[in-house]
């Protein structure tokens, strides 16, 4: 390997643990310390971080360098922007604070980016296995799994030639979600392509959540009416290319269907698309079902959220996405 021959770029906020997870997964790599450089964008108020930032040994090693927040904005591309744009390696790795990549994961990445010059190299994230009984025991949960190429370009496992990122001046810092696929659609229009790497394998948190807030966290999705807006090509990633998840449609048809149901009985039956969606989620085993009947409120809640926010960010960016 060359020196340097690669940069991981991180942004991380309120999640020391987390980061300190990914640290010790990068301080791990089979690859030599000299071969790769760790670029952590962070919240400067975090005292708990800048500490760990500090005291890390990949700090020792001379391959860590923290990078504080800019003041300007708190949006995921601001900090992902610094975080690159403070690296000295032609490639960009990034990945989110609550990932963990596999050991080899940096070693797979410089000969995948050497293999494909130019490109942006996406691969392949799955539920942390050390995890996976909060996957299956916790009712609210929240991960990423992500098979390449992925049209969303999803920024916890990919790669970006540094010359492509300063042409495209990258991330847009105005954007809560989406910034990650906008940037890969500007990135595919300029001409450069999106490769699949399945090797780079890398572990995303499994977190379970408190289901109120798991539906106000659904608000962050208004932004996706912007990208669709401003990326059209989007709409062949939709269903109907106006329907975000397929489950949405189904509810507002389960909805229309209790509405009726007082005067005309059969309008119960608009809602069998989406008890099917939801009815198998944990299975089709007896305590499966029932305890995927149990979650059927919580996951409505879910649904109507997203499809609350969806609506509030159609009116706004006046592009319709549902």
């Amino acid at each position: 390997m060359n020196e340097r021959a690669v940069a991981v770029a991180v942004a991380s906020r309120d999640r020391p643990l987390r980061l300190r997870w990914l640290l010790n997964a990068l301080l791990e790599q089979t690859a030599p310390a000299e071969a790769f450089e760790v670029l952590v964008a962070y919240e400067p108020r975090s005292a708990e971080t800048a500490r760990l930032l500090r005291s890390h040994p990949l700090r020792d090693r001379g391959c860590l360098t923290a990078v504080p927040f800019p003041p300007h904005s708190a949006m995921p591309g601001a900090g992902r922007n610094a975080a690159w744009r403070a690296a000295s390696a032609p490639v960009i790795l990034f990945v989110d604070d609550d990932c963990r990549p596999a050991e080899d994961w940096v070693h797979r990445a410089v000969d995948a980016t050497n293999a494909h010059p130019g490109a942006i190299v996406q691969g392949q994230t799955l539920p942390d296995p050390d995890e996976a009984a909060t996957l299956t025991g916790a009712p609210w949960t929240r991960t990423m799994e992500v098979a390449p190429p992925s049209p969303w370009a999803e920024t916890c496992n990919i790669a970006y030639p540094r010359r492509l990122l300063e042409r495209l001046g990258g991330f847009d810092e105005r954007m809560r979600v989406g910034e990650d696929t906008e940037l890969a659609l500007r990135a595919t229009r300029a001409g450069a392509r999106l490769v699949a790497a399945p090797q780079l394998l890398v572990y995303h948190a499994v977190e379970s959540c408190w289901l109120p807030a798991m539906v106000r966290s659904q608000s962050r999705w208004r932004d996706l009416a912007a990208l669709v807006k401003r990326h059209p090509a989007v709409r062949a990633q939709l269903w109907g290319a106006v329907w975000w998840k397929r489950e949405h449609p189904a509810l507002l048809a389960a909805l229309t269907g209790a509405a009726l149901a007082s005067r005309h009985r059969s309008a119960a039956l608009l809602a069998a698309p989406w008890l099917s969606l939801q009815v198998g989620h944990r299975g089709y085993g007896g305590r499966g079902l029932l305890r995927s009947v149990a979650e059927l409120p919580g996951r409505a809640a879910i649904d109507a959220a997203e499809l609350v926010a969806l609506a509030r960010g159609s009116i706004a960016h006046r592009t319709l996405i549902l």
